[in-house]
């Protein structure tokens, strides 16, 4: 049963500026695991659709980023490079309060923009 639904879209050059003038703003956003992913930074694209994806991810617990930290929700790659979910902390707790118990992602980008979708499912 779909418990939840996400979106988010943002332009690319936003993440792009913020990594690069805040270094601090990497490790607030996004995991070891992530920043891996995406070449140690330099795929401003991937960060991005990664940025657009914790967004939807929240919006579809249907909590925003009220009282969470941006690295509780972490999105990897399975090993065919399919984007998953993964939570931690509060954002796993609130998850689990709503009986959501997974989350399909799907995440994309062009030149210009990165945008995600979030299906949440429970019961």
């Amino acid at each position: 049963m779909i418990v939840g639904i996400g979106t988010d879209i943002i332009a690319i050059n936003r993440v792009m500026r913020a990594c690069l003038r805040w270094p601090k703003f990497s490790s607030k956003i996004f995991t070891d695991d992530e920043w891996e992913y995406c070449n140690e930074g330099n795929n401003y694209g991937s960060l991005a659709a990664r940025f657009a994806g914790k967004e939807a991810v929240v919006k579809a617990l249907g909590t925003g980023m009220r009282n969470l930290d941006w690295t509780e929700v972490e999105i990897i790659n399975d090993l065919a490079g399919a984007p998953f979910v993964v939570l931690h902390g509060k954002a796993q707790a609130v998850a689990e309060e709503k009986g959501i118990n997974q989350l399909l992602i799907t995440l994309s980008h062009s030149k210009e923009y990165a945008v995600a979708y979030v299906v949440a499912l429970g019961g």
